[in-house]
């Protein structure tokens, strides 16, 4: 039934573009239209606007009225401006009566005020430029099926303010994150996207093929290991923001592809990292919002720096009673999941069973912008070791409201240490962690190169976009968000 109402509406549509098309006004055959103004500058109550010919173009949300006249809402990125077609314009009236919400058209006119004091534009001339044959969805199913809205996001775009608003903050944020960086002496650089090994994090990647190069290759999980080579190789301070891609479980904060920001910084440790992120927050915060305060689902949430440093070992002691540290085997640790009600899949290794413990146990607390410090070495394969106890490393993770935000640490520059957890890694690799790479004998060589004492951070775009934008999935933050095959779709018209 749906799909018939849907296919009539579409023929409907087709027939006046025809109707235009019959009479030499054939909206595609439009190659461009001279724009004088944005709609929002024409709506705006100006005395100097009063009297002043504009030309305006954009996308129609609203018709009303017949007759000898009628009112159009225009809507471009600005704003809209309410568009006032009468019989004294007949050519420009005779093609209202083909115009369909989602229509582009241009208009030229006269700006004046409405007997209700509405802004407005007398039109002298109007010019169709595109046809919407499928519609505009309803408000009471269009808009509130998140599913349709992922599918079809420009449908999305043209009726929700709410979403337009959201990627503008996205796209702010980015923009003052450069800004911020370059300020401070990074420089911005680009590394392979396709490589021969993931490295630089645990996950499972995406895996293709080189034709001419006759290779296995693989889309890069993170962009870690290159920027270090540049910072082996002399630069002192660099930074990426690019995609990543893991090919890993799809929630409210995970994609298989998103977006970091990646830096490294020589000669420092994950303390002034520490300090670089309040910084770069702040200032995210302070800049998009007016405050530190940030309104997302019923929490207020403080970014004024410093923010708390909680040491993990000594925060999984107080909660549960045990050794985060002593857990040095897998039936340790399996043991202590049981006695903690911790779910886990039979397969998993014990550096995967700690890092569920340390989710289930502590993540899920940290709503205020909170600092995890000084992890093990066991899952910080490529931290420094802390001075006061080798068992932990110099390491954080930023959260808010159990959500990993950033992850950061003194980078391990020793290529001895680093070969053995190399090594290490692979042996839980053979145990079934298809998560962790394999040896990376190029890195090694770099490494041996000498790398000076090194900061490095990585901080989740999409999360961040999520605060600034006051939203709770990481879908409402990327413009087109990889979905089922088909799940939702709506039925072909």
């Amino acid at each position: 039934m749906e799909e018939g109402r849907g296919e009539a509406q579409r023929q409907a549509r087709i027939a006046k573009w025809q109707a235009w098309r019959d009479r030499g006004q054939d909206p595609y055959r439009q190659t461009r239209f001279a724009r004088t103004h944005m709609a929002g500058a024409v709506a705006e109550d100006h005395p100097a606007n009063d009297g002043q010919s504009a030309s305006v173009a954009g996308r129609i949300l609203a018709i009303r009225g017949h007759g000898q006249a009628a009112f159009l809402d225009l809507h471009d990125p600005s704003g809209h401006v309410q568009l006032h077609v009468t019989a004294q314009v007949p050519e420009a009236l005779a093609l209202v009566d083909g115009l369909d919400l989602g229509d582009h058209v241009g208009a030229e006119g006269t700006i004046f005020k409405t007997r209700r004091g509405e802004v407005s534009l007398a039109v002298t001339r109007l010019v169709p430029l595109s046809k919407n044959l499928r519609g505009l969805p309803d408000k009471r199913h269009g808009l509130t099926d998140p599913d349709l809205r992922y599918r079809q996001r420009y449908v999305d775009l043209m009726t929700n303010p709410e979403s337009v608003r959201t990627f503008q903050v996205r796209s702010a944020a980015v923009r003052l994150m450069r800004a911020h960086l370059e300020d401070e002496g990074f420089l911005e650089v680009e590394t392979p996207v396709l490589v021969p090994i993931p490295g630089g994090g645990m996950a499972r990647p995406f895996r293709t093929h080189h034709n001419a190069l006759h290779r296995d290759l693989y889309l890069r999980i993170a962009t870690e290991l290159y920027l270090k080579r540049l910072i082996i190789g002399g630069f002192e301070r660099v930074y990426e923001i690019g995609r990543v891609f893991r090919n890993e479980g799809v929630d409210a904060n995970h994609g298989a592809e998103f977006t970091m920001l990646e830096l490294y910084w020589a000669y420092v440790g994950y303390e002034e990292i520490m300090s670089l992120v309040e910084r770069l927050l702040a200032h995210l915060c302070q800049a998009l919002t007016g405050g530190l305060i940030l309104e997302v689902d019923g929490t207020s949430l403080d970014f004024t720096p410093p923010y708390p440093r909680v040491d993990m070992a000594g925060r999984f002691r107080d909660l549960t009673g045990m050794d985060l540290l002593a857990l040095d085997s897998k039936e340790r640790a399996r043991t202590a999941a049981r006695d903690l009600g911790v779910r886990l899949d039979p397969a998993l290794t014990r550096v995967q069973i700690l890092d569920k413990l340390v989710s289930a146990v502590i993540e899920k607390d940290l709503v205020q912008p909170t600092f995890l410090v000084h992890h093990p070495v066991d899952i910080s394969p490529l931290a420094k070791r802390r001075a006061a106890d080798p068992r932990t490393t110099e390491r954080f993770e930023l959260f808010c409201r159990g959500t990993e935000l950033a992850n950061a640490f003194s980078e391990l520059n020793d290529p001895f240490d680093q070969r053995e957890r190399f090594m290490a890694q692979g042996r839980e690799r053979a145990e079934g962690n298809d998560e962790l790479p394999e040896l990376d004998e190029d890195f090694l060589l770099a490494l041996e190169h000498g790398m000076p004492p090194t900061g490095g951070l990585g901080i989740g775009v999409d999360r961040v976009a999520m605060l600034l934008a006051g939203v709770t999935s990481i879908r409402d933050v990327v413009l087109f968000p990889m979905l089922r095959s088909g799940a939702s779709a709506p039925p072909p018209l």
